[in-house]
């Protein structure tokens, strides 16, 4: 079995378990190579409304999540330029 976390492997994960319910959380982790808490987390994830959400290096959960994200790079790399003028008005000034 692969071992990466994509949204796709976490719902067959969840599927898998629902087909296998008698081997229980932890054997049905083992058999996935995964962790039994991260298999339960899955479980009650994909029994929410949102289902399983997918997080990390640029996978947001909504296109919501994502602009504000740029947004907030944004903010922060002009905050960093105007403290870069205003350190160079005060060295100017003097």
């Amino acid at each position: 079995m692969r071992k990466q976390h994509d949204k796709q492997f976490k719902e067959d994960a969840v599927k898998y378990y629902m087909d296998h319910k008698e081997l229980g959380v932890r054997g049905c982790a083992q058999n996935l190579d995964i962790g039994g808490s991260t298999l339960s987390k899955w479980i009650r994830d994909s029994k929410s409304e949102n289902g399983i959400q997918v997080r990390g290096s640029g996978n947001y959960s909504s296109d919501e999540q994502k602009e504000i994200a740029r947004l907030k790079r944004e903010l922060r790399d002009t905050n960093d330029a105007l403290d870069v003028f205003k350190k160079a008005i005060s060295i100017l000034g003097k």
